[in-house]
């Protein structure tokens, strides 16, 4: 029996959300809140029921506290997350939209805490967890971030736990495209369960079509692959079955960051559960549908029991 279901790192930034519309210059007046693709799939997870280990790295400062606490307040075990007291907790400024179209943000994460994540903060009881989920982006971060994600995902191929990987590129962090795409395969590679957007898939492999991109990782060994096709709902494949899953209406986008990690709370949290491919993928449509009508990256993510009468509806 594990202590925990699935282990989630990274970084998680505290976030300054415009309270109007406008350049982020004229605005007064901000929200605080938390940001990170990383611990929003943690959170997510954690609110439908699952026990959530979050490793992870914030500076000795009133940010840094405020992350912690907003994550516990979520349920995650943040028993892994170190205070670095040389270097400060990142941070971001959020534009506010009211149209539905992907809002500006400026990072202030340079030479942050959690860039100076490595190896040497694992030990051996972050690791009695079910399942890994890993990103792209602590790839980004820095070479000892790298190193860590290498190293969690190594050990636990090894112990024969399962792996799930969402590329979630940051272009802006890499020195230049070849690299990141190098670099993100590398890892993507290791990992039994992908879940890449339509572009996303297209740039790390070459291939334009759903069916070949995942083909691309099928051949090298992942079990499951399921491309996020926006609009257009997703692409599942497997050795043995394929197929898309439509997308779920909503009367009115309101955000959209976010919704990738939405997606992928809803199909891990259908796959630990012993759910169907195909079945997992719908629940992720649902799940990132739930999230692009909220403001805020990760306030639209579903709880347990509203997921519970989503399947009630369904199944009636």
């Amino acid at each position: 029996m594990f202590e925990h279901d699935v282990l989630c790192f990274g970084e998680t930034m505290a976030m300054f959300v415009a309270d109007q519309p406008g350049d982020l210059a004229q605005v007064s007046q901000f929200t605080k809140r938390i940001a990170g693709a990383d611990s929003n799939v943690a959170i997510g997870l954690s609110r439908l029921g699952f026990r959530v280990r979050w490793l992870s790295r914030v500076g000795s400062d009133a940010l840094g506290r405020f992350v912690v606490d907003s994550l516990r307040q979520e349920g995650l075990d943040c028993q892994g997350v170190e205070v670095d007291p040389l270097h400060a907790t990142g941070f971001q400024l959020k534009e506010r939209r009211d149209d539905g179209g992907d809002p500006s943000v400026e990072y202030f994460r340079r030479n942050s805490a959690a860039s100076h994540l490595s190896p040497a903060m694992i030990e051996g009881q972050h690791l009695q967890v079910r399942h890994l989920h890993a990103t792209g982006i602590p790839l980004a971060l820095s070479p000892t971030c790298r190193a860590l994600s290498h190293a969690l995902v190594d050990t636990m191929r090894e112990a024969g736990r399962s792996i799930s990987f969402d590329p979630n590129l940051r272009p802006s962090l890499w020195p230049d495209t070849a690299t990141m795409v190098r670099e993100v395969n590398a890892l993507a590679v290791k990992a039994d369960w992908l879940l890449p957007g339509l572009e996303e898939g297209r740039l790390l492999t070459g291939l334009r079509e759903p069916a070949d991109i995942a083909a691309f990782y099928l051949d090298r060994g992942a079990e499951r692959v399921v491309i996020k096709l926006g609009e257009q709902g997703a692409y599942f494949r497997t050795q043995r079955n394929e197929g898309y899953v439509p997308p779920v209406i909503v009367p009115k986008v309101i955000d959209t960051v976010g919704a990738g990690d939405a997606f992928a709370v809803g199909v891990l949290s259908g796959l630990l559960e012993g759910h169907e491919l195909a079945r997992a993928v719908a629940r992720g449509n649902w799940c990132g549908s739930r999230a692009v009508q909220s403001r805020g990256d990760m306030e639209g993510l579903p709880w347990r029991h509203e997921l519970e009468e989503q399947d009630k509806r369904r199944s009636a």
